[in-house]
């Protein structure tokens, strides 16, 4: 998978603005049934926005596992939302 190029990032960054998160990752943490969820989204939306609780280095590893098991690209991470994108050709 290749990597997000900076200008295809800053485009990304932009239509997310609107967005609401999709899936919140509460008190239990990435629990599978989170990891699916996500996923799901991601083949709907490519485009999604994840609110995951917790402090900071938590909310780091947690972005790193979503992409890891996702195959998701992280796009943007501030405060509690992660920003997350996953081409998929069927969605536009």
């Amino acid at each position: 998978m290749k990597g997000l190029s900076p200008a295809e990032r800053q485009k990304l960054k932009g239509k997310a603005h609107k967005l609401e998160p999709v899936v919140n990752v509460g008190g239990d943490g990435l629990t599978p049934a989170v990891v699916a969820e996500i996923d799901r989204s991601l083949k709907s939306h490519e485009l999604i926005k994840v609110r995951v609780n917790g402090d900071r280095p938590t909310r780091d590893a947690a972005l790193r596992e979503i992409c890891r098991q996702t195959g998701a690209q992280a796009v943007q991470h501030i405060g509690k939302i992660l920003v997350l994108f996953r081409e998929n050709p069927g969605v536009k």
